[in-house]
């Protein structure tokens, strides 16, 4: 995994996102669950109706957003349970 995504999963994970390496399905760096609250009751990714919160962008809690635009990533739909993460 490159630095930049590492440092991306890394502070995702601090803020208790469900991210999980290794998967692979599709050249992603990581991905992140649409299925897993992770950290209390937070919901990092929604594919059925994140599209209608205000703020999220295709579904995708800003927090998630922020991070990944800092290290120059994007994430986009697997399938509407996982994320994979990827270069912009």
């Amino acid at each position: 995994m490159k630095t930049n995504a590492k440092k991306a999963f890394e502070a995702l994970k601090k803020l208790g996102a469900p991210v999980y390496e290794g998967r692979d399905w599709s050249g992603e760096y990581f991905i992140l669950s649409a299925e897993e609250w992770g950290n209390g009751e937070v919901i990092w990714a929604d594919y059925w109706d994140g599209m209608n919160i205000p703020g999220w962008l295709f579904g995708v809690n800003p927090k998630v957003t922020k991070v990944l635009d800092k290290f120059g990533l994007v994430a986009e739909w697997i399938n509407p349970g996982v994320l994979g993460v990827y270069d912009a």
